[in-house]
């Protein structure tokens, strides 16, 4: 028998969850009745913030995110709040500035957060220092995330080499981040084995149930010393999502990794989302093709996210026959791009590529504007060179920038504040509006328009041509 070790768990059902299974929108007033029941579990942390949940709040949801994560910590007495954090690219698309990213952590923190879970879509960690070091400065906790992927470049060496310069630039702990679900039972066995061996951090394990293996991948996992894997209330849980919580705190009962979670008490939280299930099935927000188990995951390691987004692309170009093409082109175009990690936004551009490639008849004929960026160098460095003629035919005579990426950009935050000036309200806005600034800024008209009619007392409560 193993030596005694609980495993911890982090439940994913305020964010990562609900972003996999139903676009990011459960609502602050769906989740705030149940958070008192769930800050009496014992989790290890709450997953609740960052992600696509930001964008989705301002866009879909007419909700401030900052007054999301307000009241979540008020709720939370005792259990740790994390988020997810894309490096220098925050919680949007583009590179920012240090100073935005710096202060952006800093709000993180002084509204509430515990654990920032860092990382970039191409492993580089030079994407990744001023996150963790505005982070540590904060005294938050600064977890590392690697974005698991296969390919010739990435051995048992590779990820050994990364845990260990992530240990060196001061990360508190690492997650294992498996956004596609392409580690294998005995492979993740291995792949623990080998980081437990390097580095003293905790390892955390986030992986999705996309390709049906997830929930044995946890159980090898933990059998080798994993500290902490994330799951989801049974509601949300596999599909597109995480392993289910209650089924993982029952496989280790009794074990030397019980995880002491009580099952009568999880059962009380399953109960308050499980009418939200049946009512998100019944308005076809929940899809119910993503909760089934893609094989296809494993064939072609795209993820579950965007192999729909392919599908719906094809389907606008009338092209949907041509699937199986695109499936093939969209290896070779990873290859070209430095074999990065298909994961949000390098798994967008390179699904985007494949689909242009093979509806051109030839491939980069018509190279997208992020392709371009990427073989320019403005993602940060690929852990395979591009192909040369690929480069040559995508940008030309360029030259590639070769520093990290924010070093070129001139501290922003003063053109944001200058520019949001007549919407601020709180610090906060400013970093809403330098995420999204349109998005934002019909936000800012909307919450101006209800707080007028409060005033006024009016007692017309339509929301005018905004969605709720």
């Amino acid at each position: 028998m193993a030596e005694k070790k609980q495993v911890k768990i982090c439940e994913t059902v305020l964010r990562d969850a609900h972003q996999s299974l139903i676009a990011t929108r459960m609502t602050t007033e769906q989740m705030l009745p149940i958070v008192d029941k769930m800050d009496k579990i014992g989790y290890h942390a709450v997953e609740c913030w960052g992600g696509a949940t930001f964008d989705s709040c301002l866009r879909f949801l007419k909700e401030d995110p900052w007054e999301r994560l307000r009241k979540l910590r008020d709720g939370f007495k005792n259990t740790k709040l994390q988020m997810l954090f894309r490096g220098q690219n925050i919680l949007g698309y583009n590179h920012y500035a240090d100073d935005v990213v710096e202060y952006f952590v800093q709000k993180c923190v002084a509204n509430g957060m515990d654990i920032i879970r860092i990382f970039d879509c191409l492993n580089d960690v030079r994407n990744l220092q001023t996150a963790v070091n505005a982070t540590k400065r904060e005294k938050g906790h600064a977890q590392v995330a690697l974005s698991y992927t296969l390919g010739d470049a990435y051995t048992l060496d590779y990820w050994k080499e990364m845990a260990k310069k992530i240990e060196d630039m001061g990360a508190d702990s690492i997650c294992i981040k498996d956004m596609a679900g392409l580690l294998l039972p005995y492979t993740a066995y291995e792949l623990v084995s080998a980081l437990k061996e390097e580095t003293s951090l905790p390892i955390q394990l986030h992986a999705h149930y996309t390709s049906g293996v997830a929930s044995m991948t946890y159980m090898k996992a933990v059998e080798a010393g994993v500290d902490i894997i994330d799951t989801a209330m049974s509601p949300l849980a596999l599909g597109t999502s995480q392993p289910a919580t209650e089924v993982m705190v029952e496989t280790f009962k009794g074990t030397p990794y019980d995880t002491g979670l009580d099952q009568a008490k999880l059962s009380e939280i399953a109960k308050h989302f499980q009418p939200l299930r049946e009512e998100w099935l019944k308005s076809g927000l929940m899809n119910t093709k993503v909760l089934g188990v893609n094989i296809n995951t494993l064939l072609y390691q795209v993820p579950g996210g965007m192999l729909s987004n392919l599908v719906s692309q094809l389907k606008e170009a009338n092209a949907e026959d041509r699937f199986q093409e695109v499936l093939e082109e969209i290896p070779r175009v990873r290859k070209d791009l430095g074999e990065p990690p298909l994961v949000t936004p390098s798994s967008q551009i390179v699904g985007v590529q494949a689909v242009l490639n093979v509806l051109q008849g030839e491939r980069y004929k018509m190279p997208s504007k992020e392709t371009k960026k990427i073989l320019s160098g403005e993602f940060g460095s690929t852990v395979k060179p591009f192909n040369p003629e690929v480069q040559k035919k995508c940008i030309g005579d360029t030259e590639p920038i070769t520093c990290r990426p924010a070093d070129l950009i001139e501290p922003q935050l003063p053109k944001f504040e200058k520019e949001c000036a007549e919407w601020k309200q709180q610090d906060e806005d400013v970093l809403s509006y330098a995420l999204f600034p349109q998005v934002a800024t019909e936000f800012f008209k909307y919450r101006k328009a209800q707080q007028d009619k409060v005033d006024l007392n009016v007692a017309d409560t339509s929301t005018g041509s905004y969605p709720v």
